[in-house]
């Protein structure tokens, strides 16, 4: 029988993946009425982190790089399946990703590269005996034994030297000072893929970037049901109903610039993606440096409801340590295929597999990606783009000697020439290259050491009609980081405020399997 909803309203803050997603779920498996849906965003488009944007003239921009991962992200499968493809009528996002991927598997010949310029064989991960017994006390020891231990607490310093640490914290973005919960969580969640790190031929990649190709259908399956978009408005605070419960009753919002009120009836939802890693990200250009920037509205929103309710969470543990949780992107557009050709020959990677390159001995801690072409739907033939980061902005460059979070588009086109020994093809680099820095504040503040109650649960105790998504709610054993995060959040938040009774994939417990854990443990001793 079909449930009467009435006039109820949904109100997502946030026009996130994982807003997207639970109004997917709302409509696909709620029958709930589309345009009771709201999706509240201050940006003027859709897609939260999920972004790629641009052109041939300005440049593209890709802040963040993400990997996919097919057996560990189960629920984002699931509604991909259902997500119309824009590009191939009859096909799934989902299947359209499996096809690509197929034809296009990520496969690295050229994982770790030194200081010399030369692709080190990197098919042992360099572990002693002290790192192995470390990795294995880590994985078995509790949660709620750990506290705010961080990484470097539970290793000696030789772990942070091995060819493992190089490939894992580059792969996931991992500093020695972050959760090592975090850090044990994704030793669980992906030991599926310790033993291939080396290749990464588990990553998953999309056709285009993750805005054209998993955002923008989304978006589009969602028009039809009239959801409604509401862009550059920003929620500022929430009201409560007094008492002791949680029950909102108002939301504050600025509207372009003018203040507003949404009332909140009773049975309406809202649904909060709190915090962001993006927030306060900052571009730069070939000429300038990007800029530091502080807190936005989303941490702000999330600082403003936390002090008013118990059970919603901390999130001074993830705002309030930037020098720990920044590091900076770049985005290079070429007009030519020059570079692209000399990477292909240097890291007998095939162009376009995706294979992450990492400067092992670089100051900066660097790596690149180079996509396959074209990122963006909008790209001509002739034009490539490649995305990189440095996990160190604060450091000076081996050989521009300067702080990369000081350092113009071109100077950190300079320091990635001459790691890879390019000198001689450099003028002809530099003649189209367009480079666009980003530095991103609060990129990895959900890996910060935390306590388990600093992030709330999804629906929080005592929660009427309030839950959270995104990375900064509380999963039991998911690892943040990751779409499937968002979404796995969303489904839950949806399903529970709704009391629907249906299934959640569950999280593959490959922990579990004995294959698995055997081909683990021989790559230890590799």
């Amino acid at each position: 029988m079909k449930k009467e909803y009435g006039n109820q309203q949904v109100y997502f803050v946030g026009g996130g993946i994982a807003s997207l997603a639970g109004a997917a779920y709302l409509v696909r498996d709620c029958d709930f009425p589309g345009q009771n849906i709201h999706i509240i965003e201050e940006m003027k488009i859709l897609g939260g982190s999920n972004d790629g944007a641009g052109d041939v003239e300005e440049g593209y921009v890709i802040r963040g790089g993400r990997m996919l991962n097919d057996e560990a992200y189960e629920n984002l499968w699931e509604l991909l399946l259902t997500i119309p493809s824009i590009d191939h009528p009859g096909m799934s996002v989902r299947e359209e990703i499996i096809a690509f991927d197929t034809a296009n598997p990520t496969h690295s010949n050229a994982r770790l590269v030194n200081s010399k310029g030369e692709v080190e064989d990197v098919l042992s991960m360099g572990f002693d005996m002290a790192d192995r017994m470390a990795l294995g006390k880590l994985i078995l020891t509790p949660e709620d034994k750990m506290g705010k231990a961080r990484i470097n607490d539970w290793f000696a310093p030789h772990f942070f030297e091995t060819n493992f640490w190089y490939m894992w914290a580059t792969t996931f973005a991992f500093q020695p000072w972050h959760s090592a919960v975090e850090f044990k969580r994704y030793m669980i969640r992906f030991i599926h893929e310790f033993p291939r790190i080396q290749t990464l031929e588990g990553v998953t990649r999309t056709p285009y970037n993750q805005y054209d190709s998993i955002i923008l259908p989304m978006h589009k399956y969602l028009e039809p049901f009239g959801v409604d978009f509401t862009l550059k408005c920003t929620v500022t605070d929430l009201e409560f109903k007094d008492g002791d419960g949680i029950t909102v009753t108002k939301m504050n919002v600025l509207r372009e610039g003018v203040e507003d009120v949404i009332h909140v009836n009773e049975g309406d939802l809202v649904i909060v993606t709190n915090g962001s890693m993006t927030e306060g990200s900052s571009l730069g250009s070939m000429t300038s440096a990007p800029q530091l920037n502080g807190k936005g509205s989303s941490w702000k929103l999330w600082e403003n409801i936390a002090a008013k309710k118990p059970g919603l969470g901390n999130p001074s543990s993830f705002d309030d340590h930037v020098d720990g949780s920044k590091w900076e992107s770049f985005t290079v557009t070429f007009q030519d295929s020059k570079f692209f050709d000399l990477m292909e020959k240097f890291s007998r990677n095939r162009a376009g597999t995706g294979a992450l390159v990492t400067f092992k001995d670089s100051s900066w801690f660097m790596s690149i990606v180079l996509a396959f072409q074209p990122h963006f739907r909008n790209q001509p033939e002739h034009v490539k783009v490649f995305w990189g980061y440095g996990l160190y902005p604060d450091k000076v460059g081996d050989f521009v000697k300067k702080r990369m979070c000081d350092c113009t588009g071109e100077e950190i086109m300079e320091e990635l020439i001459g790691h890879l020994h390019f000198e001689e093809h450099k003028d002809e680099i530099m003649a189209t290259a367009n480079c666009i820095p980003c530095m991103m504040p609060y990129i990895t503040s959900q890996f910060m050491p935390r306590l388990n109650s600093d992030r709330p649960k999804v629906v929080p105790e005592g929660s009427t009609n309030l839950a959270f998504v995104g990375q900064y709610c509380e999963i039991p054993d998911d690892v943040v980081f990751t779409e499937e995060y968002s979404v796995r959040a969303a489904r839950i938040a949806v399903y529970t405020l709704l009391g629907i009774n249906r299934p959640i994939e569950p999280i593959n417990q490959h922990q579990f399997d004995v294959r698995t854990l055997f081909t683990s443990f021989v790559t230890s001793f590799r």
